[in-house]
């Protein structure tokens, strides 16, 4: 039987340091009440850490593991044998998608690399991806956002109050690696998100389609958007049942250690490490560091930890001493560049950070739709044309 979190506030044994409100948090993970949809059974584990162990048995990592990878890579290399190409890989210059390059031509693969730029690269992001695809003698391609169009889309974001600012860039990511491999024939597109590593983010904490980048544009946004790639049911459709497309969770067939991989990317692509969780891109170091903590009290390194100590990597009493111990680390000249970058005041800004906090569930979405197509949506998970993690996220 599970309990709603309230229905175990009597267990609770900490505060929340910004709200100063009673937090009860997962006894196996550091997940906690700070998610709304956050669920414990009769033992206090929540839901994200049985979507984990539910994962653990579709991607082990033992000798049968070796066998699915092993199987999969084959069919990668068979159906694109006649492409120049036999995947595409989206490529940030972060640790996640600079190593998945690297395990993929190690694996003799062909990949592409293709990297959407909106305009918000730091210097290291750069150089990672040059030195990257250079060294591993893989073609890239970039597609560049029109900035003025962009930029009027994250504003429009930020003015709709919702914990989302970061879904233009992650929509327009998935858009633009299925239109290039749409283009080249490529069956596979592959993505660096490792469960193990960074676990799986809540759906109150981060709502992604494309029905709710329109909706939120139509009610801010200033501009006319002609250029923006996004994804919609239409789109999707295509992709996947016109043109065939499999997304492909590379990393989960993996033991991937981040340390290691890191030290490993310095040593044979002079890639270096920019600082944080994502913060290859500077407006994702803003929004993690500053944004998401300061007006939605979300703090995104719990999802890490708790995927960290899933995996073995961290234990449940470091996490929490960590997290007790310091607030996600901030740079006061950061937010000051991003305000000047986008074009807003600082009483903007302060406006934003003070207005209401919203959800996606204020805007037009996919969702109620979405809801309502459970089983065509498992049948859609089972033959392998719904990513897993949606149907973990929604329906389980």
């Amino acid at each position: 039987m599970e309990k709603t979190a309230r229905g175990t506030s009597e267990k609770c044994h900490f505060y929340d340091k910004n709200e100063g409100i009673p937090l009860i948090i997962c006894t196996r993970c550091v997940c906690d009440t700070t998610i709304p949809e956050i669920v414990f059974d009769e033992n206090g584990v929540c839901q994200f850490c049985k979507m984990h162990d539910l994962m653990e048995k579709m991607y082990p990592l033992n000798e049968q593991g070796e066998k699915n990878r092993e199987k999969l890579i084959r069919k990668i290399k068979k159906n694109g044998k006649n492409n120049r190409y036999d995947c595409v890989i989206g490529t940030s210059g972060g640790t996640d998608s600079t190593y998945m390059l690297y395990l993929a031509v190690k694996a003799g693969l062909r990949p592409l690399a293709v990297h959407f730029d909106n305009g918000w690269n730091s210097e290291i992001a750069v150089r990672n991806i040059q030195n990257s695809t250079k060294k591993l003698n893989i073609d890239l391609e970039t597609v560049v956002a029109d900035w003025e169009e962009f930029k009027d889309l994250q504003i429009a974001f930020l003015k709709a109050s919702v914990s989302d600012a970061e879904i233009p860039t992650d929509v327009a990511i998935h858009a633009v690696l299925h239109d290039v491999a749409a283009k080249e024939n490529i069956k596979y597109v592959f993505f660096g998100h490792s469960f193990r590593n960074e676990g799986i983010v809540p759906v109150t904490w981060t709502y992604m389609e494309g029905k709710y980048v329109n909706s939120v544009h139509e009610k801010f946004g200033q501009k006319k958007i002609t250029s923006f790639p996004n994804i919609t049911l239409g789109s999707l459709f295509y992709y996947r049942v016109i043109k065939g497309i499999k997304c492909i969770p590379f990393m989960n067939y993996f033991q991937y250690d981040k340390l290691k991989a890191k030290k490993l990317l310095e040593e044979e692509l002079d890639w270096r490490y920019y600082g944080g969780h994502h913060h290859e891109s500077l407006f994702t170091k803003f929004f993690q560091s500053y944004y998401l903590p300061k007006k939605f009290n979300i703090d995104k390194r719990k999802l890490e930890y708790a995927a960290f100590i899933r995996s073995g990597m961290m234990t449940r009493e470091q996490a929490l001493s960590e997290m007790g111990a310091t607030e996600y680390p901030y740079e006061e000249d950061l937010i000051e560049y991003v305000l000047e970058k986008l074009g807003l005041s600082r009483e903007e800004f302060d406006a934003i950070m003070k207005n209401e906090r919203k959800s996606f569930h204020d805007y037009k979405t996919y969702y109620p739709l979405l809801k309502a197509l459970k089983l065509p949506i498992y049948i859609g998970f089972k033959f392998g044309f719904i990513p897993e993690i949606i149907y973990f996220k929604y329906f389980k």
